[in-house]
């Protein structure tokens, strides 16, 4: 069984920043792309960033120059560094792999519970 734990979401204050964390758990062999996504209630789940095992990365328009994204593929692990955040940025952020390798099989696709981040003050 596979399973994705995230962490580091919270309150913070505008022009603040914030690094979540993603650790996939489980018989996995190996992961394609690693990401993560949020969503606020009423919309639709909306891409990130993401990043391949080759670490080729991909960003949304609303975060480009103030996101990195990095993974470790040993440890499975994905980290995203947001910076100058703003209220806007308020959702539940979700964490998820792609292309998932396991004793089962290939290509499997998986999300975490979401870690709430919240920009106010």
């Amino acid at each position: 069984q596979v399973q994705l734990l995230e962490f580091g979401g919270g309150l913070v204050q505008p022009g603040g920043s914030l690094r979540l964390s993603c650790l996939a758990s489980g018989n996995i062999f190996g992961i394609d792309t690693m990401g993560w996504y949020r969503q606020v209630p009423g919309k639709q789940r909306e891409l990130v960033a993401t990043i391949t095992s080759g670490g080729q990365s991909n960003f949304a328009e609303f975060v480009r120059g103030r996101c990195t994204i990095s993974r470790d593929k040993a440890q499975f692990a994905v980290y995203l560094q947001l910076y100058n955040l703003q209220p806007d940025d308020t959702a539940i952020y979700y964490c998820n792999a792609a292309g998932v390798e396991t004793v089962q099989g290939a290509g499997a696709n998986y999300w975490g519970q979401g870690t709430q981040v919240t920009v106010s003050g």
